[in-house]
């Protein structure tokens, strides 16, 4: 059974920082890209960073760019999401997400196959 278990949300003060963790379990994503999203209370799930299989290539939106990094150590079958200089406007459930097979567009959230259970994180002005 393949799960996706999401780590590291918590309360932090605007301007603080975060580091997510997604470790995958039942089957190794190493030769798939990964991804993060999150939902805002009553928003739509929206794409935060995506990572290729490699690490070699990374995606961000526009929201969090120069702010979010995403990572990945295969090893591990795990993926991060470092969070700097946060804003109140971060404030979300992360979803971290893997697909079934290769994907052509990272940012697609209907790409993705695997979804963990989301981490909270809430950022105080």
């Amino acid at each position: 059974q393949v799960q996706l278990v999401e780590s590291g949300g918590g309360l932090v003060q605007a301007g603080g920082s975060l580091r997510l963790s997604c470790a995958a379990s039942g089957r190794s994503f190493s030769r798939y890209a990964m991804a993060w999203f999150r939902q805002a209370p009553g928003k739509e799930r929206e794409f935060v960073a995506a990572i290729t299989w490699s690490g070699s290539s990374t995606y961000s939106a526009d929201s969090v760019q120069g702010r979010f990094t995403i990572s990945r150590d295969n090893a591990k079958n795990t993926v991060y999401l470092q969070m700097n200089s946060l804003k109140p406007e971060d404030t979300a459930v992360y979803y971290c997400a893997a697909p079934s097979f290769s994907i052509a567009h990272m940012t697609d959230q209907g790409e993705y196959d695997y979804w963990g259970q989301g981490t909270q994180v809430t950022v105080s002005s």
